[in-house]
């Protein structure tokens, strides 16, 4: 990452659950649940923490395609596990963001994997990408 777009931003939790339909043929967490947990996570931290849910992003004709990510696995999830989704944005651009964050197992705060999501801020009618406004930047830099 280019030095001059290292920022420090706040990092929040969000406390989930495997569900049983979580499950593959492996008895442990299918890989592709891990980005849904992301999502489910970010969810809950854009209303609680950052006090701008994705329903006001919609509101607002506003929302956020996924245009990349990247998952370092460590080790797997089975069923009835616990775990917190730490998210934090890494870095800003014109118009949207990266997303880091990590998954670790609870109680023993192991970590399950790290990567990152990056997002562009699109125009729901036209589904085209639109500069990140200045008051959202604010409200998100927390």
């Amino acid at each position: 990452m280019h030095p001059s777009r290292v920022n420090v931003y706040a990092k929040f939790e969000t406390e989930l659950a495997v569900r049983p339909d979580d499950i593959d043929l492996y008895q442990h967490v299918h890989s592709t649940r891990y980005l849904d947990y992301v999502l489910a996570a970010r969810f809950d931290q854009m209303e609680r923490c950052y006090g701008m849910s994705m329903q006001a992003f919609a509101a607002l004709g506003l929302g956020w395609f996924m245009t990349a990510a990247s998952i370092q696995y460590k080790r797997p999830l089975g069923w009835g596990d616990r775990m917190v989704v730490r998210t934090w944005i890494e870095h800003f651009t014109e118009t949207g963001c990266r997303v880091a964050f990590e998954i670790e197992k609870l109680p023993t705060g192991k970590r399950v994997c790290d990567g990152y999501c990056d997002y562009t801020l699109v125009t729901l009618a036209t589904g085209r990408a639109t500069v990140l406004p200045d008051d959202i930047k604010k409200k998100y830099s927390i």
